[in-house]
């Protein structure tokens, strides 16, 4: 298994490794004296973590890649806060995939937001996520997103407040966050939180009314699966 640096020199030979660290506080050192555009983080550290780092070099900017040993709840926590990861090993495909986000990408402003967004999802308090948009990005509590809605390979988010934000993401990007939290896809454009549905209507798919009387249709091949989990959690409520 070639290492990160080895696969950076043979798949990336234009991109420049300045310095390397073993530890948070070789890191530090290095990212002063280098003043990085790139870091490649690992979360977990001889004498700290990777948030140690960002902390300790707060007039730096710099974008970060944080490398992770695989694990379900460590990959969805970097989904909701928005940040870029890769998973070890890390491998020629996962790290073209990385860079090529970066170099679409300018240094981000909203780093502070993302990672607390992040430590708080690592924690098992999944309370929020982060929402890009071409404009800059939102931070939503999970329990104010009343639905979704596609549109190509953007998605709209209908907050309880009566805000619609636009992310630059598609839904099933979104799907996939969501799966395991009170959130179900009743149409190809349409992801519901069933905390909000008030009222579901029959029909060959139905439609169901939402807290703000939306009508949102269910389509006839969502329809076992939307009724199956809408029941289950009608149950637990």
């Amino acid at each position: 298994m070639l290492t990160l640096e080895s696969l950076l020199k043979k798949f990336f030979p234009a991109i420049q490794i300045v310095g390397k660290a073993e530890n948070v506080a070789q890191a530090v050192n290095e990212i002063n004296k280098t003043d990085p555009d790139l870091m490649f983080l690992d979360i977990s550290l001889p004498d700290g973590e990777g948030f140690d780092v960002i902390e300790q070099t707060p007039d730096k900017k710099y974008e970060v890649i944080f490398i992770t040993a695989y694990d379900q709840y460590a990959v969805k926590a970097f989904e909701f806060s928005a940040l870029h990861y890769l998973v070890k090993p890390v491998t020629p495909d996962g790290l073209k995939d990385a860079i090529g986000r970066f170099k679409e990408i300018k240094a981000d402003e909203y780093l502070d937001d993302k990672i607390t967004v992040l430590k708080e999802s690592l924690k098992s308090k999944v309370e929020k996520i982060i929402i890009p948009s071409s404009e800059g990005l939102n931070v939503v509590r999970l329990s104010d997103i009343m639905r979704l809605e596609a549109d190509d390979v953007y998605t709209y988010f209908y907050l309880t407040d009566g805000q619609r934000l636009m992310a630059s993401r598609p839904l099933n990007n979104y799907e996939r966050i969501l799966d395991d939290l009170p959130f179900s896809r009743i149409h190809a454009k349409h992801l519901v939180n069933l905390i909000y549905i008030k009222r579901y209507i029959k029909g060959k798919g139905g439609s169901v009314i939402m807290e703000d009387d939306s009508e949102v249709e269910v389509s006839v091949r969502k329809k076992p699966d939307f009724l199956a989990k809408l029941k289950n959690f009608a149950r637990f409520v």
